[in-house]
């Protein structure tokens, strides 16, 4: 099959008729240039080139169309009466929260990896038996390095009320 000489016969065709259907000359030549591009991976088996590049450049088109509408209902949806998110915090509290974060981060990296890994892979939801494969250690040990590092991490960060600065 010859694919530059069916892009000659057929792509100005193949254009006009998507550029009328959608309206929209950048669509229309993205579909042509998909058919094109689907062509020469995988050539047709049927012995009408041109009927199979129409009906692959409309099919490509209408996929566009479907996404293009389920992205435009979700974001034009009447807000009101849908939940979309949560509201954005106050100044201040997003302030505290960042200074949470950073205490937090701060005692963390106080700790040994050993013990960082532990406490991050459990708040991960990791059994105890899967901490111990990870860390290599035993399953009745990994409870006691839990407490010890959590422990630690109390120790280094401050407690409710004091300045996080």
């Amino acid at each position: 099959m010859d694919v530059a000489k069916l892009y000659d016969e057929h792509h100005a065709a193949l254009f006009r008729y998507l550029f009328r259907l959608t309206g929209d000359g950048d669509l229309a030549a993205d579909a042509v240039q998909e058919a094109f591009a689907r062509m020469l991976a995988r050539p047709p088996r049927d012995e009408n080139p041109k009927a199979w590049l129409f009906t692959v450049a409309t099919n490509h088109i209408r996929k566009l169309a479907n996404r293009t509408k389920r992205r435009l209902t979700l974001l034009s949806a009447d807000r009101a009466t849908r939940q979309v998110g949560d509201a954005p915090p106050a100044p201040d509290a997003a302030a505290h929260a960042g200074q949470v974060r950073a205490a937090v981060r701060v005692a963390l990296d106080a700790l040994s990896d050993r013990e960082r890994t532990v406490l991050l892979m459990r708040e991960e939801g990791f059994a105890h038996r899967e901490i111990a494969d990870a860390i290599g250690t035993t399953t009745g040990s990994v409870g006691t390095m839990i407490a010890r590092a959590l422990d630690k991490l109390a120790e280094r960060l401050p407690l409710d009320g004091e300045d996080m600065s």
